[in-house]
């Protein structure tokens, strides 16, 4: 490892041992990074230099920040960090605030100062709050001062938290005011820690994934320019918080990467995004499968002409909501699958070579294979593990579960998929949603791309429950679109629906009527909420 700028060496003596971290590959020409490097001086710092400074950078909804004004601002934040707070290189800052520019300032002004960001989700609560404080010994926070409440009740039993700033009306703007704009970014390592993104706990504990300056900029150097191919044009618009690695990357790092510009918007519901993008002529829309499928509905009452890209990440993507959204709009969204621990998407495919229901192929910069039990590769066509190796890979902050993540320099990201005849992975499960009925294997997410094709469905969740006979049966939650009734009938009938689209055994042979489905704040269907009934 390149010699640390980091004066608080924690994250770096946290990180998992040698043997127990995955392969990296960085078999690109762009992957080539210097041993020094800060991420911050990179996408922003260089750009200004560059003399991008008066373009359009940072947009919220009565902000309208330049390259230069993003910098000066992110500047005099690490000021009041380093020069009132006592920061040093390494010390981690909680980040907790809606989507905003504020929020945007807080993350470069840590970062160039040589801190670790912490983001977190604005719904997180005290508990919460403290656990991943303590995990990560945060010693500062930078808190929107609306969001003070759950900080202040968690503060007392974190006794590393030592500084606590609010923003949004609150005392950081105002040392930052008095503050000189230049700051000299810290020269850290290309393998210092930047970034601890905790996981979205959808099935318990969350963890910590540490991620060094040179990981950002890999992110930036293979999805966006060989699949999105953004241009210095683009508006990018969307809903994943700054806190969730889609987010941070989709609405933070990929725009400056390619000197464009976002617009960030802090309650990016589905009746909200719309009419933004049409304010602000978004260009590149990026959310989440169910967003989209809410959003078709509404799209004839805006004007989208403006948008010419959409992307989907976050959780499967089924058919069906693909081809709503085409049928609306026109548009082929790009799908991609990433993880928190590899911090963003590794599979996906461009506009041309989408197709219904597969994922895509390995992102350029990276490699995967399907394996069995055993570590071996399966052929074609046979449903197993998901292993991934690329230029960033799982490191989690004192976690045993390092070893369940990386086996034989592989990244195991927890789902089950196929290769298909194509060379196209094709999405099945998750790896612990497999759903075992009367001896057959069954994938959740297929019953649920059945049930949304039917016309009366909004939304669908599925998963296995215990049968005394099969095991286990396939249970299906539904959501149904306003006018129709959930009876006898209605289920009968989608049982049926489901036996026509798909091989009969597959269908649920129990069906629950719900108002609204368990969802983490990302978006993500929280699958084990729904087998406790």
């Amino acid at each position: 490892m390149t010699p640390s700028a980091h004066v608080d060496t924690f994250a770096r003596d946290h990180l998992p041992a040698a043997a127990d971290l995955p392969e990296l590959l960085f078999e690109l020409p762009e992957l080539q990074f210097p041993p020094r490097l800060n991420a911050a001086t990179e996408l922003l710092g260089k750009r200004v230099a560059a003399g991008d400074g008066d373009r359009p950078c940072v947009i919220g909804e009565s902000v309208r920040w330049t390259y230069a004004e993003l910098l000066a601002q992110a500047g005099r934040i690490a000021r009041v960090l380093v020069e009132d707070l006592g920061l040093v290189p390494g010390n981690r800052v909680l980040l907790r605030g809606a989507n905003s520019p504020a929020l945007a300032a807080c993350w470069f002004g840590v970062v160039r100062a040589g801190g670790v960001a912490v983001g977190t989700m604005p719904l997180l609560r005290a508990r919460e709050l403290r656990t991943i404080v303590d995990k990560a010994q945060v010693t500062h926070a930078l808190c929107d001062s609306r969001l003070l409440d759950e900080l202040d009740a968690a503060a007392p039993d974190c006794p590393t938290l030592q500084h606590r700033l609010s923003f949004h009306g609150g005392e950081l703007e105002a040392r930052a005011a008095a503050k000189p704009a230049h700051f000299d970014d810290v020269d850290t390592a290309a393998d210092d820690v930047a970034l601890i993104a905790f996981t979205s706990g959808t099935t318990g504990v969350p963890k910590g994934t540490m991620h060094f300056h040179r990981d950002l900029m890999a992110a930036c150097a293979c999805w966006p320019p060989h699949v999105l191919r953004p241009t210095r044009d683009d508006v990018f618009i969307g809903s994943p918080p700054l806190a969730f690695t889609f987010g941070l990357g989709g609405l933070l790092l990929f725009p400056l990467a390619a000197g464009a510009s976002t617009v960030l918007i802090e309650k990016a519901t589905p009746d909200a995004l719309l009419p933004a993008i049409e304010r602000h002529r978004a260009t590149v829309c990026v959310t989440a499968p169910t967003s989209y499928r809410a959003m078709a509905q509404q799209v004839g009452a805006h004007d989208l002409r403006s948008l010419r890209k959409c992307v989907s990440a976050g959780e499967a993507l089924p058919a069906a909501t693909r081809q709503l959204w085409k049928d609306a709009t026109g548009i082929e969204i790009i799908d991609g699958i990433g993880s928190t621990e590899m911090l963003h998407i590794f599979i996906s495919a461009d506009e041309a070579h989408a197709r219904g229901g597969a994922t895509g192929v390995p992102v350029p910069g990276y490699r995967a294979a399907i394996l069995d039990d055993d570590g071996r590769e399966l052929p074609p066509g046979q449903v197993g593990r998901l292993a991934v190796k690329g230029p960033t890979g799982c490191k989690y902050l004192a976690d045993e579960r390092q070893r369940q993540y990386v086996q034989h320099g592989w990244n195991l990201t927890g789902d089950a998929y196929l290769v298909d005849a194509d060379g196209q992975y094709v999405f099945q499960a998750r790896t612990d949603d497999m759903i075992i009925s009367g001896g057959y294997n069954i994938a959740g997410p297929e019953v649920e791309g059945a049930l949304l094709a039917h016309p009366a469905v909004a939304e669908c969740g599925v998963v296995g429950v215990p049968d005394p006979e099969r095991g286990q049966i396939v249970k299906a939650f539904v959501v149904l679109r306003p006018g129709h009734e959930g009876d006898e009938a209605m289920a009968r009938e989608l049982q049926d629906f489901v036996k026509r689209t798909i091989a009969p055994y597959k269908y649920p042979r129990a069906v629950a009527f719900r108002a609204s489905l368990p969802r983490t704040e990302t978006g993500k269907l929280q699958r084990f909420r729904l087998r406790e009934g």
